[in-house]
């Protein structure tokens, strides 16, 4: 069956440092009509479930352990049945939401993930949170990028857990190597390309430094 993503947006909060912002997230599910992994499950399993529509899901793969990014990953893991995959590095940010819940699967760079047949490849781009992830189909030509890269420069740093120039580091040497006519798939707002990121980030670095 033909490879596809199908997307939603839910609205919720995101609080760390003491702090608490109303945020948008994407939601991205990968698959075709029988299996599909979800990434991320922010802010409401109703509207991930509609996306899903009944496909079996292979697993709830989280970019990053931020809580507007984990926070219903547990309910809909015991939902659909499917196991959590976070990196281990970002464990302390997701104790942080889920105290006395373990994800139950682990993501490693390099790691591929097979959906309907198809390799999904999962890039460790620390940066933004110390275990972040993003997940590449180069059957589709297309990245999920979380909260590493986004339409626009790289993704907030400047709160606890997160450095700028790792992150810079990461999109530098583990994304702008992959085609430049990738479509990137963000975790917030608009999608956007590598060539773009490929074109700006001398940009970007200049002005964060």
């Amino acid at each position: 069956m033909t490879l596809r993503i199908d997307h939603a947006v839910t609205s919720g909060t995101f609080s760390l440092d003491g702090e608490t912002f109303d945020v948008d997230n994407n939601v991205w599910v990968i698959g075709d009509d029988l299996e599909c992994m979800v990434i991320d499950a922010p802010h409401d399993v109703e509207t991930i479930l509609s996306v899903i529509a009944g496909r079996t899901v292979v697993a709830v793969a989280c970019t990053h352990a931020h809580d507007d990014h984990v926070r219903f990953a547990p309910e809909l893991a015991e939902t659909t049945g499917a196991p959590i995959l976070l990196h281990p590095a970002d464990e302390p940010i997701w104790v942080l939401t889920h105290p006395h819940r373990r994800p139950t699967g682990t993501l490693a760079d390099g790691q591929v993930i097979t959906i309907a047949g198809s390799e999904i490849h999962v890039i460790h781009t620390p940066g933004h949170a110390p275990g972040a992830c993003c997940f590449y189909s180069p059957q589709l030509g297309v990245l999920f990028s979380g909260d590493t890269l986004f339409a626009g420069g790289p993704g907030a740093t400047g709160r606890s857990f997160s450095n700028f120039a790792t992150l810079t580091d990461s999109i530098r040497d583990r994304l702008l190597v992959l085609p430049r006519d990738t479509v990137v798939h963000t975790g917030h707002g608009d999608s956007t390309t590598l060539a773009e990121a490929a074109d700006n980030i001398h940009a970007w670095i200049a002005r964060g430094s």
